[in-house]
């Protein structure tokens, strides 16, 4: 290819080996460096962050090994490729990425002649037959696709008419219905009296490039809307869980009226390595005749589904209560309910009915931690009856059991998420311990503080509930 001169300004010089050596070996040694990075980065192909991360290193892995062959052309200077044999490949064989000559070409065309002059590379790069001539200005856009023809046009115009550099890039058709994408730059040579004379120009093949370019963006944007729908799913099961459970924060005292009654505090404390919502809750109803509905309950699972169901749970376990069912019937419509729902699931729940005149509490367990009584100082673990897990089974039965309270005694329900049940026995006792504490607070809201003090700071796989009941006058 002729030098680019023009008639105002003169060809730059070359850099000095040395220096472009030493740009060469600092390219290497960053490219080495870049893909042990990549090879040590995770290769999940099911997150969209992870896919995101390795079309980067990809990318950039890419474009520092075109910088490496540029440079090494730069060093040695361009060399035209041997006289091509009968036995040469088509010309509409895939380039190797070892080959520069196999990726960028360089052309002329001479306006006052018009003759066309094109290095060999080129006529991979376009797909064309070494032998045929080289294609002048007004046949090029032959190769390309029709939706890029105006835009390579355009370019070659604004350098013909007004001397303007070429830089873009544009889509040609292999014969073998293949497409590549060329990028091409050129400036016009000038004459002596600063007319057009010829122009010259650098064709590139970015298809790889492009296309590692593409899976990278398409990468972010999957990542984009995968952490926009994650946002909108926590911000709604939020809603819909602060919808749910009782807007009570502060103490309540059940019922509202009368001399026997329970002073009631709760809290619920959110995963502490996650940040979707889970499906557990607490709830205390009044209910009618002065007594009072206590329960909590988790249902597996984390988002708006779970937190949907959540609140079918506890619509149903409220209206029934309302209804006068007993404990031990109630677990077994929840269970019916979960069994019958278009998405199954899991769940545990404790349901106890507080009698006041008696002081009596009635209560039943579908698969979850039992009560904690406190009394005079020390607590224990209330004999469960027996109840699976919700939903796990058609038709299940529940057992009632029931204990007499006394003026004084503290109650304490929770999930398990509190207190991991892998735990065992040592998980009841943690909770048993806190009975000195307990027994010098002076009200239920003081000792679920004590509670959230202790575990609230744990590292927590799952979201947990706690709610406290005292009985007073």
């Amino acid at each position: 290819m002729p030098s680019p001169l023009s008639a105002d300004r003169p060809a730059a010089q070359p850099p000095r080996r040395g220096t472009v050596d030493a740009l060469i070996t600092q390219t290497r040694r960053l490219r080495g460096e870049v893909d042990a990075v990549r090879r040590d980065a995770p290769a999940d192909g099911g997150d969209p962050e992870v896919r995101w991360q390795r079309a980067l290193y990809d990318l950039a892995l890419h474009q520092l090994s075109d910088l490496d062959d540029h440079l090494a052309q730069l060093r040695d200077g361009p060399t035209l490729p041997p006289a091509p044999e009968p036995q040469v490949a088509p010309p509409s064989a895939p380039p190797t990425r070892t080959s520069l000559l196999s990726r960028v070409g360089s052309a002329e065309w001479n306006l006052l002649t018009d003759e066309a002059g094109w290095s060999g590379e080129l006529y991979q790069i376009l797909g064309r037959d070494p032998a045929s001539p080289p294609l002048t200005l007004d046949e090029l856009p032959s190769l390309v696709l029709d939706e890029d023809r105006p835009t390579l046009t355009a370019m070659v115009t604004d350098c013909l008419i007004d001397a303007k550099r070429i830089d873009g890039e544009f889509r040609v058709v292999l014969p073998d219905g293949g497409v590549r994408t060329v990028h091409m730059m050129g400036e016009p040579v000038l004459d002596d009296d600063g007319a057009t004379a010829s122009m010259w120009a650098v064709l590139r093949d970015v298809s790889e490039l492009r296309r590692s370019q593409r899976a990278e963006s398409e990468s972010r944007d999957s990542l984009h809307r995968q952490r926009h729908i994650a946002q909108t799913e926590h911000r709604l099961a939020v809603e819909l869980q602060e919808a749910v459970l009782p807007p009570w924060r502060a103490s309540l005292r059940l019922p509202r009226r009368g001399p026997e009654r329970l002073d009631l505090a709760a809290h619920y404390l959110p995963c502490s390595t996650s940040a979707l919502i889970g499906g557990d809750w607490y709830d205390a109803l009044e209910l009618p005749g002065g007594e009072s509905l206590l329960s909590v309950g988790d249902l597996t699972g984390h988002g708006v589904t779970v937190t949907s169901g959540m609140a079918m749970l506890i619509g149903a376990l409220r209206g029934m209560a309302m209804a006068g069912t007993e404990p031990g019937r109630l677990m077994a419509c929840l269970n019916q309910l979960l069994d019958s729902t278009v998405q199954p699931a899991l769940g545990s729940a404790v349901c106890c009915r507080y009698r006041p005149q008696t002081r009596t509490l009635v209560w039943a367990q579908a698969g979850h931690p039992a009560p904690l009584l406190f009394r005079d100082g020390t607590g224990h673990v209330l004999t469960a009856p027996d109840g699976v897990l919700l939903g796990a089974t058609s038709g299940a039965v529940y057992g009632q059991a029931e204990v007499t309270l006394e003026q004084g005694d503290l109650l304490l329900l929770h999930t398990d998420g509190l207190v991991p049940r892998r735990d065992g026995e040592a998980a009841a006792q943690r909770l048993l311990d806190l009975a000195p504490r307990f027994g010098g607070a002076r009200t239920a809201q003081e000792c679920v503080r004590t509670v959230v003090e202790e575990f609230g700071e744990a590292e927590r796989a799952d979201d947990a509930c706690v709610l406290v009941a005292r009985v007073s006058s």
